[in-house]
């Protein structure tokens, strides 16, 4: 008996291991957490990717990225909502293309007990937990101010928006607005809100800009009207008498920045957004809401050229690169 008992010690050790009896085996679920963007195309929305991944790879959630292929797909988005409460979505990180009309999707999904953060740009649901970005009428306040300190004179400003229901690009608007109306040099000449898409927005800008040759001041309000805006001041030949402010990061407006046909960028955080808007679904999934903030304002600065060059203008510019290497 003594000379088979090593082998009877690994035949019960081999059984407890194989039965799982003697282990933990309350390990903490994996939670489940859909994010849905605006736009999956973007350099911005890339960078809320990048950051989104990082957190749920910190807290071990099983994370879904899904969007539409416009901006303006408001109802893809809805549908992506009630999708990812069938597939058993614990949380929602949720960026709003329309204001009013995403607002009974996410409401069904808070009813269904989904938690909802909302990033980038909010919703009309009371249902939202939290809202993590930037502070859209300080921003666009930041905006106008950039052309009010580095043009001299009277400004003639050209505003190129994009949609309507927006709530991040009506803010920023509404900002940059009230500080023209205050400086009492500035008076905004044309408005116009277009497709959140780079060609559209370019064509939209010439045409602006060719019926109103008195604008020498172009502010643009996101990435792709940025883009567009930029590629209409060049291709008209207007680089040194048109001042443009865009928005965010990418490499045509950063090139801009460098030829000429861009003068200063607002940028934002997306990667903070994503990786706070995930990092925030899971604590609301683990009982943590208690320390958290409603309302999270991500950094956001001006980058021109006299600071283009500077490592912290670097790091905003390129943020998305920076956190993938």
């Amino acid at each position: 008996m003594r000379r088979n008992r090593p082998a009877f010690l690994l035949a019960v050790l081999l059984w407890l291991l194989l039965s799982g009896c003697g282990a933990d085996t309350s390990a903490t679920p994996q939670h489940t957490v859909t994010l849905v963007a605006k736009s999956t195309q973007t350099e911005f929305w890339l960078s809320v990717f990048a950051g989104a991944e990082a957190a749920a790879t910190e807290y071990n959630l099983q994370l879904t990225i899904v969007g539409p292929e416009t901006e303006e797909d408001y109802e893809s988005q809805n549908t992506m909502v009630a999708q990812a409460v069938e597939d058993g979505a614990e949380a929602l990180v949720f960026s709003a293309i329309d204001y009013e009309n995403n607002a009974a999707a996410i409401d069904a999904a808070a009813r269904k007990g989904v938690k909802v953060v909302a990033i980038d740009s909010s919703v009309d649901s009371d249902q939202v937990s939290i809202y993590i970005g930037t502070d859209n009428y300080a921003a666009g306040q930041m905006a106008a101010q950039a052309a009010l300190d580095r043009v001299a004179g009277e400004l003639k400003v050209g505003v190129v928006n994009y949609d309507i229901s927006s709530a991040n690009g009506q803010e920023r608007e509404r900002g940059a607005t009230d500080v023209f109306a205050q400086s009492g040099r500035a008076e905004i000449t044309a408005v116009i809100n277009t497709l959140a898409e780079a060609e559209q927005a370019e064509w939209d800008a010439a045409a602006m800009l060719q019926n109103h040759p008195e604008i020498n001041v172009l502010l643009a309000f996101n990435e792709p009207t940025s883009v567009g805006a930029a590629q209409a001041v060049k291709e008209l030949g207007l680089s040194e008498t048109v001042f443009l402010v865009g928005f965010d990061s990418n490499v045509a407006t950063v090139d801009g920045m460098q030829e000429g046909s861009v003068d200063a960028l607002i940028v934002q955080n997306p990667y903070a957004m994503g990786y706070l808007g995930v990092e925030s679904a899971y604590k609301l999934l683990t009982g943590q809401e208690g320390g958290l903030e409603h309302v999270v304002d991500t950094s956001t600065q001006i980058v021109d050229r006299s600071n283009l060059f500077t490592m912290d203008s670097q790091k905003a510019l390129f943020a998305f690169e920076q956190n993938m290497d």
